[in-house]
């Protein structure tokens, strides 16, 4: 089968960065479904791996951690799917990813590929709607609308990348929060606004000063999708007494003592935690994508699409790599077919 990996780490310059390979069919396990892989989507985590991740020796490491496919076969155990069905999901950063023509994942970890969008449009969500939806809800423990919801406003900083543009979403659509999110261009502004942002602040500049610009010197809930070393003494500042801090980022060092004085809670989100660890909430990942494809349907949310930059290929992969590693990417970018 075709796939794109590399056999070294470095940097996406490097002529061997990413490889066009031929690979044999991968052996599915009990809860495996095997997918013929139709789209993909590059995140942060695919150029971070990339760049340090070593696998061993002659074997190649494959990249892609969301995609959207048909299932082909099905493990002995498998009971929510079925070959034929069109599916969508993250896969584990614990397996090899799905930059390959068939990839297999465990079925508690995958949803129904939504019904109103392209393979490329849905490619574009699962990942980063695991993660913001985690965060929303689980780690901030944001009550949805109708259900005792509270007032109160969410700073996003990083608000039109890939995360931001579907947490801006959640939270303006499920919740009562006022939702206010950061951007430094005038595209980026945009885009955050269209997706349903209350206000858009600059994080170029001093984020205590924009935000008493709005009126909102303080906020109970701050979730930082990026740079969050950089913006660590705003975040200390802006941050009401009581409140809850969210992070998704890899800062250099993280000192989480000046935030006792207030009692803020800190809460890290991964979404490869439940996969890489088997926990037994692992199924409501399941259970969570199936609600944002009913979502997506019935025009509650819309996909972060932002560019189809081709077929997938090392080539393309590599100017996908690129461009995410410049700070630059709006939405999320996806390659579609082989």
């Amino acid at each position: 089968m075709k796939a794109v990996g590399y056999y070294t780490p470095g940097p996406v310059t490097a002529e061997q960065s990413l490889v066009d390979l031929d690979l044999p069919v991968p052996k599915r396990g009990p809860r495996d479904l095997m997918v013929a892989v139709k789209a993909i989507s590059v995140n942060p985590v695919d150029t971070k791996v990339r760049r340090s991740a070593t696998p061993p020796v002659g074997e190649a490491k494959i990249l892609g951690w969301d995609a959207v496919g048909v299932v082909q076969e099905t493990g002995k155990d498998v009971s929510l799917f079925k070959a034929g069905d069109e599916v969508f999901y993250a896969g584990s950063i614990a397996r090899p990813g799905a930059n390959a023509e068939l990839h297999l994942v465990d079925e508690r970890i995958v949803g129904r590929k939504p019904k109103k969008l392209s393979n490329a449009e849905a490619a574009a969500l699962p990942l980063t709607s695991i993660t913001a939806w985690e965060l929303l809800f689980d780690r901030l423990g944001i009550a949805r609308q109708g259900t005792k919801a509270e007032a109160g406003a969410l700073l996003i900083i990083g608000g039109a990348g890939g995360v931001g543009s579907i947490l801006i979403q959640l939270a303006r659509r499920m919740t009562d929060l006022t939702v206010i999110a950061t951007a430094s261009r005038p595209e980026t502004r945009d885009w955050c606004l269209e997706l349903g942002a209350h206000y858009v602040v600059d994080h170029s500049k001093p984020l205590t000063e924009e935000m008493k610009t709005i009126g909102f010197a303080q906020v109970p809930y701050i979730a930082s999708l990026t740079a969050t070393d950089i913006h660590l003494s705003a975040i200390l500042e802006i941050i009401a007494p009581q409140g809850k801090f969210a992070l998704i980022d890899d800062p250099d060092c993280l000192d989480v003592m000046p935030f006792k004085r207030k009692a803020v809670s800190i809460h890290w989100e991964l979404m490869f935690t439940r996969s890489l660890f088997e926990t037994p909430d692992m199924i409501e990942q399941h259970h969570l994508l199936n609600e944002v494809a009913d979502l997506i349907d019935n025009g509650t949310l819309k996909t972060t699409l932002a560019e189809v930059v081709g077929p997938i290929n090392a080539a393309n992969l590599k100017t996908a790599h690129a461009l995410i590693e410049s700070g630059k990417a709006k939405g999320k970018l996806v390659l579609e077919g082989f």
